[in-house]
């Protein structure tokens, strides 16, 4: 089972997830459970959910607001 942390907004309100596998990876979900994309620790790249590179290094805040 992976680590799951909260991100919210300003309110206080849960916007999103993150997930931290045992692998250094780290899944980014929308509030519903919809997966954002993920941070490909192997690669240190930050990838959106159709798998394209969006940003080299660990950003996965980045992925909250793009779809």
């Amino acid at each position: 089972m992976a680590d799951r942390e909260p991100i919210r907004d300003f309110s206080g309100k849960i916007i999103a997830w993150q997930e931290y596998m045992s692998n250094g990876d780290i899944i980014v979900r929308e509030f519903t459970g919809r997966v954002l994309g993920k941070y490909d620790k192997q690669h240190d790249v930050t990838r959106d959910f159709y798998g394209r590179i969006i940003a080299k290094g660990c950003v996965p805040g980045i992925l909250i607001g793009r779809s």
